[in-house]
């Protein structure tokens, strides 16, 4: 009943830390040392957008003080931030007057998509801790799980914009630009989450 609640708690503030991150971070001065940019731009360089990675993370290197699961943990909330943003803006549109009945289906069928990608993202961040307790390999996997199915749900919506002709140009290109963004930083938060699990279960 302890640890249950101890979980519980610590999901609670993780999933608040995912939700004022952003904001909170971009108020406070960040005076970066030369260990902790070292360990973001070597972290990055093992992601499939490093350039996207480290224009993202760089502005967190004080708080993320070279831990590999602090790492995990922080990009688990930008995705998760970037991820309900766009959902909302996505909705918001869909519900715009002048929208073809296919460009509003294609949007909603997104937000659905994105919705999903939210939760499990949230499920995530509730999830990670230090690797204590006989169940860390389970909730280890759990995450991967929910964050590779993230991606595939992110990757699903960039093929709804893709396909066919059911969404004008302006509107497509704006909004799978978008897609695209979350995509990239769902797949740097899953090679994080890898490279925490696989360091932590082999200490």
């Amino acid at each position: 009943m302890a640890a249950g609640f101890y979980f519980s708690i610590t999901a609670l503030i993780l999933i608040q830390l995912a939700i004022n991150l952003n904001l909170s971070l971009a108020a406070t001065p960040i005076h970066p040392s030369g260990r902790n940019t070292l360990f973001i731009r070597t972290s990055c360089r093992t992601t499939l957008y490093h350039n996207l990675c480290l224009t993202t993370f760089s502005r967190y290197t004080t708080r993320i003080r070279g831990s590999p699961r602090l790492l995990a943990t922080t990009a688990l909330a930008v995705a998760f931030n970037s991820t309900r943003s766009t959902t909302k803006t996505m909705i918001s549109f869909s519900k715009r007057h002048g929208l073809k009945l296919r460009e509003a289906a294609s949007l909603r069928d997104c937000v659905e998509q994105l919705a999903d990608s939210v939760d499990e993202l949230k499920d995530s961040i509730g999830e990670i801790s230090p690797p204590r307790g006989n169940d860390f390999r389970r909730r280890m996997s759990d995450i991967q799980t929910w964050v590779s199915a993230a991606l595939t749900n992110d990757d699903t919506c960039m093929d709804g914009f893709s396909a066919g002709k059911s969404m004008k140009g302006n509107l497509k290109t704006k909004m799978r630009r978008r897609v695209v963004k979350i995509a990239h930083l769902t797949s740097i938060a899953l090679n994080f989450v890898n490279r925490y699990a696989a360091a932590a279960t082999h200490k």
